[in-house]
């Protein structure tokens, strides 16, 4: 079937098998490979996307479901060049400066829901976060500080600042490692 999407800004139009999923299609069509395949079975999250700004885990998906939608991957989210980082979004900023990832393969998911998440509740409190991620599984159990980073995000898109705790604070806020 051909199917015509937009996807990081740009427009495509494929023919693609019917029983193809979207992540499969953004992956190996597109070469959108910042969307991993995590558990194949819509339990881990790490495939989430945007789909017309809505938070989407694009293994539930078939390509041809998206047939006219936009989407947004981890690697349409920051602005400047493709893959320069030169303008992060705030949400993957504060999980760089919160260190809201450990091994790194559900942060893309976690990053997309939590935009996802802000655009619906721009304040929300902890217990909010911990709801609104709970689709998002992080097998490193890093939960802790993917909390303060979406909790710092949503201070930064309010437009009073991040929260401190970050990493680039300083000394004080950095774990000490025994000798």
């Amino acid at each position: 079937m051909r199917v015509r999407m937009k996807v990081d800004g740009v427009t495509y139009d494929d023919e693609v098998e019917p029983r193809k999923l979207l992540t499969h299609h953004l992956r190996e069509g597109l070469g959108r490979v910042g969307t991993p395949i995590g558990c194949d079975t819509s339990n881990c999250g790490a495939c989430t996307v945007l789909i017309d700004g809505d938070s989407v885990k694009s293994c539930s998906v078939l390509a041809v479901q998206a047939d006219g939608t936009d989407i947004t991957t981890i690697q349409g989210l920051a602005g400047g060049p493709e893959g320069s980082g030169a303008q992060w979004h705030p949400v993957q900023k504060a999980f760089q400066e919160h260190h809201g990832l450990q091994c790194g393969f559900c942060t893309p998911g976690m990053v997309l829901a939590a935009v996802d998440l802000l655009k619906r509740n721009p304040s929300p409190t902890e217990d909010e976060v911990r709801h609104g991620l709970e689709g998002n599984l992080c097998r490193c159990t890093g939960y802790q500080n993917i909390v303060k980073a979406v909790l710092s995000a949503a201070s930064e898109l309010r437009g009073e600042g991040p929260l401190p705790g970050s990493f680039s604070d300083g000394p004080a806020d950095k774990q000490e490692v025994p000798a």
